[in-house]
């Protein structure tokens, strides 16, 4: 079975997002998806599915799942006896002789029947308050798988296409877990509960635990279907949900309300909403349209075996082959048998329904282990002598667009203790550099290596403890102002001292003072007590929070751009005063005022190192590729119709 998306592709798919966003080949690409298999195939899968279930609960509360299995089986046999109880009762109010010894010789049984019933209400309770503190745990224990593997993948598998989209679906595995705790326990519930009526119909007549199964197959056959079904359109429509979420994210989000309402983006977004809409309301007309003709199969098939089971069980009292004690018994066990059945087969659809995506959550898991970052490896050195590039070239995953390297054969070295400067136009591969330095890429062919340990082979747990970053989009975190701060060293301990002079040193402790709970507000508008920053004063927090690290190399992207030309000055006084004390900075700018700061600069230009040396170095070169970029920067403050240009941009001063 396939899902068929609707002809074409929205207007708005294309203009918002490029293109269609549904995956046409549905469930045939997702790997071990329970969705193609057949009745028979989902029958053999409860075993495990139940095993699974089991497994994720005794890792969340072992005594809880004792607890609920004993009250379970409790039931079960409680049950049984109740039902054996019930025939003997009305073996004796149906046998020969006096009313009122009739009655005494059913007491016992009745009393036995009130007392099983009794057991059962306990049993239930017992069973409902072990389910009750099973779920919330097994949702959380997946929930913390679930963000396990994403925060210790690669950054390579979190901007892959595939990787994404098995998070964008792992992400239900969590709260369908917990929903599963609830529908295995009403699985082993009807479970017992028909094996009692199959064990009490088995000895009543042999004839009866066949068409007890009759009645109930066309029921499983409708509901799994529909659960297949309607997987297989979540797996096609997953990416096309993702984006439909974005209209209510950007539409609500603070950082855009004021150009969304100077520029009425709303009607906009709303119209584009409305047409991305009717795409997915046309689906769930088509799924609901199907889902009507399957349960109209289901239920006349269901109707005919109930007819003939009850046709046989009355042709069997009428022709005397069974007593109408037996008879009554029969009929009793009977519904009790197609009610517990009846909910079993929906249970069994909804626990098969929610482990499609709990097996999502273990595919999550294992695709993660391959994308792990390694641990262990070589220990890097503490404070290297320098930091190497030898012939590094570097691919992104190839699109439609891009086929060249990010970066082409690139050798260079970074000194330890000086301010490195990387510079060029918007895709000449400084941004992929840096990461390819701080081992959150690998190279393709070359190697990265500090002092004589290739990141290839390091333990890459310890580059990134050397390594402080402060980029021009750095996170912001929605949180106090505190956080904000002792989050770039989270595992070490919180220090008052040391947040104090994070602070001061990145000129940030006027900013903490002036907010109206100082380091415990929150910085999240629209939460209660929320507090915006403006972007210089976010910018502050920032360089605080690399203080905080205090990390042997310090990247920093465009350090100043939400900064005044004072503030500017002072953050790069701070940053010659670091290199000083033997601290590795490296610049990526592409304000060629800041370079001036620079002991050393690398200019790469469509993924290629062309230029290097001193800022006057390459001012110098006539025909240099990092004159013209300063010349096309100087030209902008210099009118040449009121003065004269200057006489040698060569030798500026700084």
């Amino acid at each position: 079975m396939k899902t068929h998306p609707p002809p074409g592709t929205s207007s708005s798919e294309r203009l918002l997002f490029g293109g269609p966003l549904l995956y046409a080949n549905g469930s045939s690409t997702h790997e071990g998806a329970f969705a193609r298999l057949g009745l028979w195939s989902v029958v053999r899968t409860l075993p495990p599915l139940v095993r699974t279930t089991v497994r994720l609960a005794r890792e969340a509360d072992a005594p809880a799942v004792r607890m609920v299995a004993g009250a379970e089986i409790g039931r079960g046999l409680a049950q049984a006896v109740g039902l054996v109880a019930v025939n003997t009762a009305l073996a004796a109010v149906l046998a020969d002789g006096d009313a009122a010894d009739r009655l005494r010789h059913a007491l016992p049984s009745l009393v036995l029947v009130a007392l099983t019933a009794v057991l059962g209400a306990l049993l239930t309770a017992a069973s409902t308050y072990g389910s009750g503190r099973l779920e919330p745990k097994v949702e959380r224990a997946a929930a913390e798988q679930y963000l396990t593997c994403a925060s210790r993948v690669e950054l390579a598998a979190i901007e892959d296409d595939r990787f994404r989209r098995l998070l964008d679906t792992a992400q239900f595995g969590a709260p369908a877990a917990r929903r599963m705790v609830d529908h295995c326990t009403r699985v082993i519930t009807a479970l017992f509960s028909l094996v009692a009526a199959a064990s009490v119909l088995t000895v009543l007549h042999p004839v009866l635990l066949p068409l007890l199964a009759l009645m109930i197959v066309p029921r499983m056959w409708g509901t799994l279907v529909i659960s297949r079904r309607r997987y297989e359109s979540f797996q096609t429509w997953v990416q096309h949900t993702r984006a439909g979420r974005v209209f209510s994210t950007e539409l609500t989000a603070v950082e855009a309300a004021s150009e969304i309402r100077v520029h009425a983006v709303g009607p906009f977004l709303l119209k584009h909403f409305r047409d991305m809409s009717a795409n997915a309301e046309a689906e769930q007309t088509r799924l609901a349209t199907l889902d009507a003709r399957t349960g109209l199969w289901a239920a006349a098939w269901t109707g005919l075996a109930a007819t003939t089971t009850y046709l046989t069980l009355g042709a069997l009292a009428w022709g005397g082959a069974m007593p109408m004690s037996v008879a009554g018994t029969a009929l009793l066990a009977l519904r009790t048998g197609t009610a517990s059945l009846g909910g079993m087969v929906q249970a069994i659809n909804n626990l098969y329904d929610e482990s499609l995506f709990v097996g999502d959550l273990d595919r999550l898991r294992v695709q993660a282990a391959d994308w792990a970052i390694p641990a262990g490896g070589l220990d890097v050195p503490r404070h290297p002598r320098h930091i190497t590039f030898d012939k590094v070239t570097f691919r992104y995953p190839p699109t439609e667009t891009t086929t060249l390297p990010a970066l082409d054969d690139v050798s260079l070295t970074i000194p330890t203790g000086r301010i490195t400067a990387l510079v060029g136009e918007n895709g000449s591969g400084k941004s992929t550099l840096v990461k390819l330095l701080a081992g959150l890429y690998l190279p393709n062919t070359g190697s990265v290596s500090w002092d004589d340990v290739p990141t290839s082979r390091a333990d890459r747990r310890q580059v990134f403890e050397r390594i402080a970053m402060v980029a021009q989009d750095f996170k912001r975190w929605p949180f106090t102002a505190r956080v904000n701060v002792v989050i770039g060293d989270s595992r070490a301990p919180d220090d008052d001292g040391r947040l104090k002079a994070a602070a001061d040193q990145a000129g940030a402790t006027p900013v903490i003072q002036d907010l109206p709970r100082g380091w415990a507000t929150l910085l999240a508008r629209g939460y209660q007590g929320g507090h915006q920053l403006s972007g210089g004063q976010w910018q502050r927090l920032g360089i605080a929070r690399a203080h905080y690290r205090d990390a042997q190399v310090l990247i920093v992207d465009e350090p100043t751009a939400a900064l005044d030309a004072r503030e500017e000055q002072r953050v790069f006084d701070q940053i010659r005063e670091l290199a000083e004390g033997g601290q590795t900075i490296i610049l990526i700018t592409h304000r060629m005022a800041s370079v001036r700061h620079a002991d050393l600069v690398y200019v790469l230009d469509r993924g290629r190192l062309i230029e290097s040396g001193t800022p006057d170095d390459l001012l110098a070169l006539p025909q240099g590729h990092f004159r013209a970029l300063y010349e096309i920067q100087a030209a902008q403050f210099t009118r040449t119709s009121d003065r004269p240009q200057t006489t040698n941009p060569a030798s500026p001063t700084w």
